[in-house]
């Protein structure tokens, strides 16, 4: 077993998902892992992971996302791909079901990261590793689950070529950024809108980025974040309560004490009472543009007891 912890904002929603999508990439990559999160500094409050193996675990997943290439799922019945972005899409097999209701777009089709082999034989341990993203393709109406899905357009950019976008941004930089992974930065276009950081809504700074060309205004994403916050959500979901509130959760562990199976952790994002030391935040939205499409995140706040509903 080895053990890892990173530095995690608890007021930035996309940490504290991008901390449960190291968990469950350290599952899949490892085996084993294990996770809570460290506030007894309130000035240095760290998620901690371990999982199977002597590799850093944090570590390991970043290299896999060096490595990987990002690809789409399909099923020959829906007659959806993303080729059109330049995104290669796999076929289910006729036995696999899908992981959600059958999408009307390739937007929501399921993004599949894989490495094969490895560059130079520290990629993640095994010859073949896959994790796939597919929280936002969830119907909240059929499977009573919010899709957590912040970027707009039912019928336009696809997640996996976000995905793609995201990775080919920062792919140099993910073999050195274990120490302080959330921290690492690019001018980022387009994201899956789950780091506040890189939002804004036009009518409260009073002008979009958008009417203006040029490098005179930039906007600058987390990359790293948006990636392991979208795996992150792939069992676990905040408490929705409308389409621009929620709630989510975490777990204490301490500096030393024992770290939770990702049954707890997964359970705790959606804000339940648990009988750990545990923490709830309150998470509000707004419209960037156009009412009913994206979403941006626009305060957090951590909740006490007369909050809660």
């Amino acid at each position: 077993m080895a053990e890892a912890s990173i530095p995690v904002d608890l007021l930035n929603p996309g940490q504290v998902f991008a901390c449960l999508g190291f968990l469950e990439a350290a599952e899949i990559l490892c085996g084993d892992a294990t996770g809570g999160f460290n506030w007894d500094d309130e000035a240095d409050i760290r998620f901690r992971l371990s999982a199977g193996g002597d590799r850093n675990p944090v570590e390991a997943v970043l290299l896999f996302l060096r490595d990987a290439t990002v690809s789409s799922r399909s099923a020959g019945e829906l007659s959806l791909d993303t080729k059109k972005w330049s995104v290669e899409t796999q076929q289910y097999s006729p036995d696999e079901p899908l992981p959600f209701f059958p999408p009307a777009s390739p937007a929501t089709l399921t993004a599949v990261l894989s490495v094969e082999g490895s560059k130079d034989g520290d990629s993640a341990g095994v010859s073949h590793n896959t994790i796939e993203i597919s929280h936002w393709g969830d119907d909240r109406r059929v499977l009573g689950r919010d899709n957590v899905k912040f970027w707009a357009g039912a019928g336009g950019y696809p997640g996996a070529a976000l995905a793609r976008d995201s990775l080919n941004l920062i792919r140099d930089r993910l073999g050195d950024s274990a120490e302080r992974p959330f921290d690492v930065w690019a001018e980022q276009s387009s994201s899956f809108r789950l780091d506040w950081r890189r939002d804004y809504i036009p009518l409260d700074i009073g002008f979009s980025l958008n009417a203006h060309t040029g490098t005179r205004f930039r906007t600058i994403g987390y990359p790293i974040v948006e990636i392991l916050a979208a795996i992150g959500l792939s069992n676990a979901r905040p408490e929705f309560h409308d389409k621009l509130t929620y709630r989510y959760g975490i777990l204490g562990v301490g500096r030393a004490g024992d770290l939770f199976d990702p049954f707890f952790l997964r359970a705790s994002l959606g804000a339940p009472q648990l009988p750990f030391p545990q923490r709830t935040f309150r998470m509000n939205l707004g419209w960037p543009g156009k009412e009913g499409q994206a979403r941006c995140i626009t305060t957090v706040y951590e909740e006490n007891d007369n909050d809660q509903d």
